[in-house]
């Protein structure tokens, strides 16, 4: 039985240039293992808590090293001697460690890293891809080469992720589920340089925001997505039937003394008024997705919506849930949404990550694996989301490094699993 017998933590940079924690980790029969921390921009009331060290003198106030050091003096000492295949038990001693509800203690960066780099060590100890080793560990069903998460592209990156001219967050094109994840990922590569070509002979902004997508000087949010119906319509695909269009409203950025603003309607909207907008862009678009349409607290709008086209709609809570089992369960409740996105390191670690995903597919949610806007170039989200059947994998653009990262990886694993049975 393998032990770890080196838990080492450092500051490395994200894909905006911001300090994130990478730890490294090594047992005694020298298997090793390295996880860095992704960090939102967006991000929701309720989410674990990152640590960062606010001091001026250093990247603005957005260094890690309290974090860092937090692993190196304190979490290290736990961990040492424990067997790396033992998750729960590894997770519930970093949780006790912090013992707050959010992980201010220790900070929800440190304690990912650690719980992170712990999982890929047992599965390397194993001798297991990391996707099979997540099937094992925790039950779920096993990928085959042809059902693998469906690839959902920012193609167009608003809100905070763009240069602050559109209100939604994310316009996304989302290849049908009926695609081999290589098509599905030719398709989103192939729309997303016909999308570049089109802003160029339009003379627009084709500068590129956070997550790979295009950042355009439009007007308004159904400018964004009539752009991307005229870049769906100049290429061989069908709309909604080879492709599809989502979005991310994001609402919670846009929700001030209880209304919405938009740039596409003159007043400030209520709750009402924004899910009629919705409905009738639905009605307009055949939309397979919309990502937090209320504020994260509207539980009734919510509510709301999903009994009005959830039948044909992906209802996606992200900042609604934060990866967080009580939301989810109230979520479930007031039958609020039909779609949870997964995020680890908005809980922490990755054993409460997978007990929210079971509780999700227990209760017929589709399942939405996510990277966050601030990442890093690693590809452990992508064999996560093999591992637990997700329906889709959230990654970003197929553009930039930290995006394409993860792409890559998924068509590894789709050649991977098609040699088993071949």
């Amino acid at each position: 039985m393998a032990k770890i017998k080196s838990v080492y933590s450092r500051e490395i940079l994200d894909s905006r240039g911001n300090p994130t924690v990478e730890t490294t980790i090594w047992t005694d029969n020298n298997h090793g293992a390295v996880s860095s921390v992704p960090s939102g921009a967006s991000t929701g009331r309720l989410e674990a808590m990152e640590l960062r060290d606010g001091d001026p003198q250093r990247f603005e106030g957005m260094g890690v090293l309290k974090a860092v050091a937090n692993v190196n003096q304190i979490i290290s000492k736990y961990v040492i001697g424990q067997d790396p295949s033992k998750q729960n038990n590894i997770d519930q001693i970093l949780l006790n460690l912090d013992g707050t509800e959010n992980k201010s203690r220790l900070g929800a960066n440190a304690i990912l890293s650690v719980s992170q780099a712990c999982f890929e060590l047992g599965a390397a100890c194993e001798e297991m891809p990391t996707f099979q080793y997540t099937v094992e560990k925790y039950g779920f069903a096993k990928p085959t080469a042809l059902h693998l998460p469906t690839p959902i592209f920012n193609l167009i990156n608003g809100g905070k992720h763009g240069a602050g001219n559109l209100d939604f967050q994310e316009f996304h094109v989302i290849p049908s589920s009926q695609k081999k994840f290589s098509e599905a990922l030719e398709m989103g590569s192939e729309l997303y340089h016909n999308l570049k070509n089109i802003l160029v002979e339009k003379k627009a902004i084709h500068s590129v925001g956070d997550e790979g997508g295009f950042a355009p000087n439009l007007f308004s949010n159904t400018d964004a997505i009539e752009l991307l119906v005229e870049t769906i319509d100049s290429s061989p695909y069908k709309l909604n039937k080879d492709v599809f269009l989502g979005l991310d409203v994001a609402a919670s950025t846009l929700y001030k003394n209880g209304k919405y603003k938009i740039s596409d309607v003159k007043e400030n909207m209520s709750g009402e008024q924004l899910r009629d907008f919705l409905i009738d862009l639905n009605k307009k678009y055949s939309l397979l997705s919309i990502e937090d349409p209320f504020d994260q607290e509207a539980w009734k709008d919510w509510a709301e919506l999903t009994q009005n086209i959830g039948k044909q709609v992906m209802i996606v809570g992200d900042d609604l849930l934060v990866t967080n089992r009580k939301r989810l369960e109230e979520a479930i409740q007031k039958n609020a949404c039909n779609a949870i996105l997964i995020k680890p390191n908005q809980i922490g670690t990755i054993s409460e990550t997978a007990s929210v995903i079971k509780l999700a597919k227990k209760n017929n949610f589709s399942i939405v694996v996510s990277h966050r806007s601030g990442d890093t170039d690693e590809d452990f989200l992508a064999d996560f989301a093999v591992g637990v059947g997700a329906d889709f994998v959230k990654f970003g653009a197929p553009g930039r490094g930290e995006r394409v990262a993860k792409y890559n990886r998924l068509s590894f694993i789709q050649e991977y699993l098609t040699s088993l049975n071949g």
